[in-house]
């Protein structure tokens, strides 16, 4: 069985980061591509970052380069998203995404607020 669960979002202030992670299991981990999106109600999902099972990863947004980083463990099958600089307008739910599985996370909120 395909389980991705996130985990990591909070209350920070702005300025302030955090580490989302996404701990897998049921597939093949270090051989697929890994995925986070954001969401804020009422709108579509947003792809912020991919890292493929090798090579380059890619922040997919200006608004978040040099604020995000994604990388993976292959020995803990865990996908990581690190933010930094957040911004009020960074408070969404964040989900990792297996596009070879088509399988989602259930999401974690992150909240950025003084």
């Amino acid at each position: 069985q395909v389980r991705l669960v996130e985990s990591g979002g909070g209350l920070v202030q702005p300025g302030g980061s955090l580490r989302l992670s996404c701990a897998t299991s049921g597939f093949p981990f270090s051989s697929y591509a890994m995925r986070w999106y954001r969401q804020t109600p009422g709108k579509e999902r947003e792809l912020v970052a991919t890292i493929p099972s090798a090579g380059e990863s890619t922040i997919h947004a200006d608004s978040m380069k040099g604020r995000f980083t994604i990388s993976r463990d292959n020995a803990k099958s865990t996908v990581y998203l690190q933010m930094d600089s957040l911004k009020p307008e960074d408070t969404v739910v964040y989900y990792c995404y297996c596009p070879t599985r088509n399988a989602w996370g259930q999401g974690t909120q992150v909240t950025v607020s003084s």
